[in-house]
């Protein structure tokens, strides 16, 4: 069809027109009918932030282009007889939904709210539109808070005796708006602006400055925008309403597949005789797009396939358009004026993890993308969203209400009715559900804090709902049949009433909302997620293993694609049941005869667990580190604790509280630990070597290859060639002694941790006699930085504010410190053992930065926990697709040439 409005430049240009302003100029170019408009650029933004001033000649060009776009729509801003009615909406260079300000309707008065009327045949919506002017820009330019205009709007309807805005009258409208006028003289002194220019440049104001809000600057945090990128482009445009009387205006908002699901169904709701915010804010139920999805829901109301079917099949073909275009799932708003459509915004839409794998595997077999294009679409971070529990099929469930399943995935918290409390409880340890009739931005804060979300308001495209799947939150919306009572701090439901700080569950797959604590099972890699994942494996180059030292940990890594343990931490072993006691009894051994017999113990212990481990492994190397920790964590310190284990043990409680006192340190973290221990308590190490290679043997024997597995000894905190040397020696000693009594022959490596600066200076010598190294990447930061990583808390969010760091060292790898102490160790252990394989064992192998640093700088493998491990083999998937010349994120497309220059930035 003819477009209304046409592409000035080419391109997606967000850094200039902001993500809003490149869309419709995208859109417009292509054909689509846009309503014209123009966009002041983020350039000007920045310099209106910086300065508190606009550009020199900037108003001059603002009134060249509004009487370019009067040309266009025909009609006359601020006109008494043919008034033009703007729209000023922010956009972000980086998509941000609903964390910056909009202004509709701008331009309205007492005399063009008149001639709007008498042009459009309705005076009911005229006056709509101007009580819904008043009450955006006192809220959004003058600072008044909208709630005071909600209480005046509920008395209008409980006096006309209604439940909806549209069900009120011309005259109750009328008496609103000077309800409304006169709310805001008494607030701030002086009257409503009622001449046009200074409202549209009070609103230009207003949604520049919104950029800098704390919502936008809380979203752009969270979700790793940089603040560079946190300027605005404001686009003016020209007013299309989907508030008016008829039956044929309406306001909508899609995406145009299941953002919830990936499903390729058109997905979305629509309001009669409404404006945008309305659908948005949750003010009223929204009926549905399509038939189908209309009887899926039990929605009674008429969808917009069944009441305006020719507008739904060009709304249809407008969906098929975009996706052919953009490549990608698209979040669109469309606003239907007296049976005609307009496109009000694309971007690509915010979906949960699931519909992003879903739809990628789905493209990619549709032909719209490659296989590379649909690995590098994911952010890695975003799979921890997949990863969330899901409620058992065979919990006992006392379902209290259902809604709408809004994002999925089960959560279970105590009950908050306030953001804030939200944030206070989550820092206290507590976990929450955040309970509120509707969110809006200023609850971002609550929303990421909290497990869950529910609503009693909105429905699958409301606030809660985008901003919940976005940051993969399970979310309910549109409960209805809750009864919230804020101010009691209570939840009713029938004869249910919830108060706060009671626990409930909530299903966002479902939408079920569950009284109490409900069992929740973990998810299975399967379907899509694991086409997905093998597509990953394809380009991957880079091996990935797991921390794991349980039985279920293994089984679980395994079952996410781990390809071997990288560190399998022995002490955890002795912290349960008799393990522990035994364990303290090689403490408080009096002499090497006592310490032999405890640890003799120990090692049918360790040996079980080790066979199973290796067994579960099927053939993948398994490191396993030597004992580690100081030994005085495992020793008590209250005196009922000390009594209990003097008992345990079968000695005197005062020796038990000597040892302790011994065993003391002021650092432990560079104290008496890690080699240091097997240097002066030999018969450690010998026992965890024999029981290593004990089990090595058991699982071997037991296999139906009758392989032995590939057994990695490894030496934790190692300083010196002259400590490995000797423990190397012990481990060389005992594994021969077992292969004699055995009779077999089984292949093993002892290898070293690189965990302090030393021992990277030291990594050419070492690899003399080490056969990998494993980078520790935990102790390595705080042997560099000379930090506690328990003890970071209280100062590196001020670090991180300052610009001192970008990110947290404990979080994403150190690359300018740490990363250049790798690289050194690499480059001279790679000089004396050419073929040596090296990686990492640290928390930063599942960190996809991490990540993509170990990819470029060549290490073998990362270590992560086994809920990473699918992180941490698409982001490795993804730094060797980045190696090739593969784009991140979804593919550019460039416009098409416009056919007439007229929509972009004057």
């Amino acid at each position: 069809g003819e477009a209304e409005g046409h592409a000035e430049l080419q391109g997606k240009q967000e850094e200039l027109l902001g993500n809003k302003g490149a869309n419709l100029a995208e859109m417009a170019s292509i054909g689509l009918p846009v309503p014209p408009g123009f966009t002041l650029t983020t350039e000007v933004c920045s310099h209106f932030v910086d300065s508190g001033s606009y550009p020199e000649g900037l108003k001059e060009q603002v009134q060249k282009s509004l009487q370019t776009l009067e040309s266009r729509a025909g009609c006359k801003f601020g006109d008494s007889e043919n008034p033009l009615l703007v729209a000023v909406r922010a956009g972000g260079r980086a998509s941000m939904p609903g964390m910056m300000d909009t202004v509709l309707n701008v331009g309205l008065n007492a005399k063009t709210v008149e001639a709007l009327a008498e042009k459009s045949g309705d005076e009911r919506f005229a006056y709509d539109s101007y009580r819904r002017f008043i009450q955006m820009y006192a809220d959004v330019v003058l600072g008044i808070d909208s709630s005071h205009f909600e209480k005046m709007l509920r008395r209008a309807k409980q006096k006309r005796g209604v439940n909806e805005d549209h069900e009120l009258g011309v005259e109750d409208l009328e008496r609103l708006v000077r309800d409304y006028k006169t709310k805001v003289f008494v607030e701030l002194g002086a009257e409503f602006p009622t001449d046009p220019q200074v409202q549209l440049w009070g609103a230009i104001g207003a949604v520049f400055k919104s950029c800098s809000s704390s919502r936008a600057k809380t979203y752009r945090e969270l979700h790793d925008i940089s603040e560079d990128a946190g300027s605005a482009a404001a686009t003016v445009q020209a007013m299309v309403f989907g508030n008016g009387s008829g039956p044929d205006s309406a306001s909508g908002v899609a995406f145009t597949r299941n953002p919830s699901s990936g499903d390729n169904h058109f997905y979305g709701e629509f309001l009669l005789n409404a404006q945008g915010e309305d659908l948005v804010g949750g003010i009223r139920t929204p009926a549905e797009l399509t038939m189908q999805a209309r009887l899926a829901h039990g929605n009674t109301l008429p969808s917009l396939e069944e009441r305006m079917p020719k507008v739904f099949r060009e709304l249809v073909a407008v969906r098929e358009q975009l996706e052919k275009h953009y490549k990608d799932v698209q979040d669109i708003e469309f606003t239907i004026q007296k049976g005609k459509l307009y496109m009000l915004q694309t971007r690509a839409g915010k979906r949960t993890t699931h519909a992003a794998i879903q739809i990628a595997v789905d493209m990619t077999n549709e032909g719209l993308i490659t296989k590379p294009q649909a690995v590098m679409r994911l952010h890695p971070s975003q799979i921890d969203q997949l990863l969330h529990p899901t409620i058992r099929e065979d919990a006992k469930k006392q379902v209290i209400a259902k809604g709408l399943p809004a994002s999925p995935g089960a959560a279970m918290g105590k009950v908050v009715f306030c953001a804030d409390e939200a944030v206070q409880r989550v820092n206290d340890g507590e976990k929450v559900i955040l309970v509120r009739s509707k969110t809006s931005a200023e609850d971002i804060h609550g929303l990421h804090a909290a497990e869950g979300v529910l609503t009693t308001c909105g429905g699958m495209t409301s606030h809660a709902a985008v901003v919940a799947r976005s940051m993969g939150r399970p979310c309910v919306a549109g409960a209805g049949h809750l009864e919230i009572d804020e101010a009691a701090g209570k939840l009713k439901v029938g004869d249910v009433v919830v108060e706060k700080g009671q626990k409930l569950t909530i299903d966002g797959s479902t939408g079920e909302v569950l009284l109490g604590d409900v069992p929740t099972v973990v998810p299975k890699v399967t379907g899509a997620f694991r086409t997905l994942m093998s597509w990953s494996d394809e380009y991957r180059t880079m091996q990935v293993r797991a921390n794991a030292e349980t039985v279920a940990d293994a089984r679980l890594a395994k079952d996410f694609g781990a390809e071997g343990i990288g560190l399998v931490r022995t002490e955890h072993m002795f912290f349960v049941g008799m393990r522990i006691t035994a364990m303290r009894q090689m403490i408080l051994a009096s002499d090497t005869r006592d310490r032999k017999d405890a640890l003799h113990r120990l090692l049918f212990m360790q040996r079980e667990d080790m066979t199973e481990l290796f067994q579960i492994m099927e053939g993948h190397p398994v490191t396993i580190r030597l004992f580690d920790p100081p030994l005085h964590e495992f020793l008590p310190n209250t005196e009922a604790e000390l009594s209990y284990v003097a008992r345990a043990a079968g000695v005197p409680v005062d020796r038990v509280r000597r040892r302790a006192t011994e065993l003391n340190e002021a650092n432990p973290m560079l104290g008496h630990r890690g080699c240091r221990l097997a240097i002066t308590y030999p018969e450690i190490c010998e026992m965890q070597t024999r029981a290593i290679f004990g089990a090595a043997v058991e699982a071997g024997r037991t296999a139906p290859s009758k392989k032995f597995p590939v057994v990695e000894v490894m030496v934790p905190l190692v300083a010196s060639v002259g400590e490995f040397k000797i423990i190397k020696q012990i481990i060389d000693k005992t594994a021969a002694a077992i292969q004699k009594e055995e009779n077999v022959n089984f292949e093993y490596r002892v290898g070293s941790m690189i965990e302090l600066p030393r021992a990277a200076l030291q990594a050419a010598k070492l690899a003399k006699h080490a056969e990998f190294f494993s980078f520790g990447t935990n102790d390595l930061t705080q042997t560099t930085y000379g930090l506690s990583r328990d003890d970071t808390g209280s100062f590196m969010a001020e670090y991180k504010a300052k610009g001192i760091v970008a990110c947290d060292p404990f979080v994403t790898l150190d690359e300018d410190g740490v990363g250049e102490l790798i690289k050194l160790a690499m480059t001279r252990g790679h000089s004396t053992r050419p073929d040596m394989k090296m990686g990492i064992c640290g928390e930063h192998g599942g960190d996809p930065t991490s990540i993509d640093f170990c990819q470029r700088i060549g290490l073998n493998y990362v270590s992560c926990s086994p809920y990473r491990v699918p992180i941490a083999r698409l982001a490795a998937a993804q730094s060797a697709l980045k190696a090739r010349g593969e784009e991140v994120g979804s593919p550019e497309i460039r416009a098409a040439k416009p056919r007439v220059p007229t929509f972009g930035p004057w």
